[in-house]
């Protein structure tokens, strides 16, 4: 099988962790570890976020000059340089190659004027008024407050010729970090733009493009809880795409994870979210939230 594994914020950064490169590579092995027995079986496609890492790096360079693209394609380096060490270090003998990516976006997307994506550090309350001065928005995050940017809808992933070259030399591939490199074509040129596109839509818009057979959203909890509240939250095993959507599930946490997964489930493919620690068991329908099309009765996946 080809499947595409997005790999979220979790795998290189925890909650609370500081945003040092011991502790992005730290995470990046504990990751590869959890993907090495999937990529010995099937080719395998990896994508991940970079939320932590634009908003550090956005927030030391001068906007003007390190503009939003540019910065995320710096993070898309830095984060796949790590991964690929580690993937490589994690499966002896097995070529791995990371793919800068661009990926198309409309310029007049309403996501630009209304920033929806998180990114950088969770700062004090008391520091709003500092961070509005420099232009920034703001919204509240887990006690706090942090920067939003512009997530504009994914339209089209560049280079798939190149991705799927390397997938034929049974290369495994990191590609569309962060989403890839928001680009708007103009005058027939690709120009950068300041967003940072959502890397669980691009994984979609990817394993879609890609005509994979399995798309994982891969996180730090076992999958879409039915009650996140709860002193012991049940996880919703078995799902339709229509249903996930009708959850209403959070912009800020779940919910692109949810969408990615009911859009690639509605063509067809195998979509789940769950634990990267589950990963093995994710993609063999034994753990995480197995999502199908509408017209596919939700349930275990026949033998």
């Amino acid at each position: 099988m080809l499947v595409v594994i997005a790999l979220g914020g979790n795998a290189l950064l925890r909650r609370g962790e500081p945003l040092t490169a011991a502790a992005q590579r730290r995470n990046a092995r504990i990751a590869a570890r959890a993907l090495a027995p999937i990529a010995e079986e099937h080719q395998v496609v990896v994508t991940h976020g970079n939320g932590p890492q634009v908003g550090l790096l956005a927030e030391t360079e001068d906007p003007q000059d390190w503009p939003l693209d540019v910065v995320g394609a710096e993070s898309e380096g830095m984060i796949g340089y790590v991964l690929e060490q580690e993937l490589r270090d994690a499966l002896p003998g097995r070529e791995v190659a990371t793919l800068l990516t661009q990926t198309v976006v409309a310029a007049g997307d309403p996501g630009f004027a209304h920033p929806t994506k998180p990114v950088g550090a969770v700062y004090p309350a008391d520091r709003s008024m500092e961070l509005r001065g420099r232009g920034w928005d703001l919204v509240a995050d887990h006690g706090g407050i942090r920067r939003v940017v512009p997530s504009p809808e994914p339209r089209e992933i560049l280079g798939l010729p190149a991705i799927h070259q390397l997938l034929a030399g049974n290369l495994v591939v990191i590609c569309a970090g962060g989403g890839g490199i928001p680009v708007v074509r103009e005058a027939g040129r690709l120009t950068g733009v300041e967003a940072v596109v959502d890397k669980d839509l691009a994984a979609a818009l990817l394993a879609r493009s890609l005509e994979a057979d399995a798309l994982l959203l891969l996180t730090d909890v076992p999958g879409v809880l039915t009650d996140p509240g709860a002193e012991r939250p049940q996880v919703l095993r078995h799902v339709t795409a229509g249903h996930l959507r009708a959850l209403g599930l959070e912009a800020g946490s779940m919910g692109p994870k949810a969408e990615a997964a009911a859009r690639f489930a509605a063509g067809g493919g195998v979509a789940a979210i769950g634990s990267l620690a589950d990963a093995q068991d994710v993609l063999a329908g034994d753990a995480g939230t197995q999502v199908t099309a509408d017209h596919v009765p939700a349930g275990p996946r026949p033998d």
